[in-house]
C-alpha cells in the first residue's frame, strides 16, 4: 500500500487514470453534471459517508445542475495515495447514481 502521507508526481496521478478527474497544482478536481438538485444532494451524502470513513475531507460544491469535488491532503501540501481513493470511491457513487463527469 502507498504511503498516505507522500505526495504523488504528476506521473503517479496521471497513471491512476482517473477519468473526468484534473489536476489543478496541489488539488485534484471533478465537476459531476448531476441533472438536478436532489441527485446532487444524493451525491454529496454519499461522498460525504465515503469522507467519514475514509477520515479524510474534500471540499464539495452543491450548485444546480452539479456537484464540483476538489481533494487535497492539506497536511503534506499535496494529492496522495488517499486523495486518489476518495476520488475513486466519489467516481463509484457517481456513476451508482448514473452521473457523469463534465469535461472542461
Amino acid at each position: 500500500m502507498a504511503d498516505p502521507k507522500k505526495t504523488l508526481t504528476p506521473a503517479e496521478i496521471a497513471d491512476a487514470g482517473l477519468t473526468g478527474w484534473r489536476q489543478d497544482g496541489e488539488t485534484l478536481t471533478a465537476r459531476f453534471a448531476t441533472g438536478d438538485f436532489a441527485t446532487g444532494l444524493e451525491l454529496v451524502g454519499r461522498i460525504g459517508a465515503s469522507a467519514e470513513e475514509a477520515n479524510h475531507h474534500p471540499d464539495v460544491l452543491l450548485t444546480y445542475p452539479e456537484v464540483t469535488v476538489t481533494l487535497s491532503s492539506h497536511d503534506v501540501g499535496g494529492i496522495t495515495s488517499r486523495d486518489l481513493a476518495l476520488a475513486r470511491r466519489s467516481s463509484e457513487h457517481a456513476a451508482a447514481l448514473d452521473v457523469a463527469p463534465t469535461s472542461d
